[in-house]
């Protein structure tokens, strides 16, 4: 059974906002598009740059450091360099708080 892990608070990210979060020892990108919350590894599969500190435009995040774009509703790649798709976790929100599915 999955296990979920209390994050933040819906106050914590504005709609457009990014927050890294610590699931366990790992390092968790928070993404407010609309008021649907999305989670991700916060490294970039393309080279490890902090997601957090990228741009988000809508659903389009672009990486900080070699500019490639996710669409972060499904981790898909939407421009490279990066070849592999972000790595995503389950969200629930339950009242103001946010819950991320541990990483196995």
């Amino acid at each position: 059974m999955t296990q979920y892990v209390a994050v933040a608070q819906i106050g914590d990210i504005a709609p457009g906002e990014l927050l890294r979060v610590a699931v366990g020892r790992h390092l968790v990108c928070l993404a407010n598009v609309d008021g649907q919350i999305s989670a991700f590894e916060d490294d970039c599969p393309h080279i490890g740059g902090p997601l957090d500190e990228g741009d988000l435009e809508g659903h389009v995040l672009t990486c900080p450091i070699h500019l490639a774009r996710f669409d972060v509703r499904t981790g898909q790649v939407l421009r490279g360099p990066a070849r592999d798709q972000l790595r995503m976790y389950a969200v629930r929100v339950e009242g103001e708080r946010i819950w991320v599915a541990a990483p196995e």
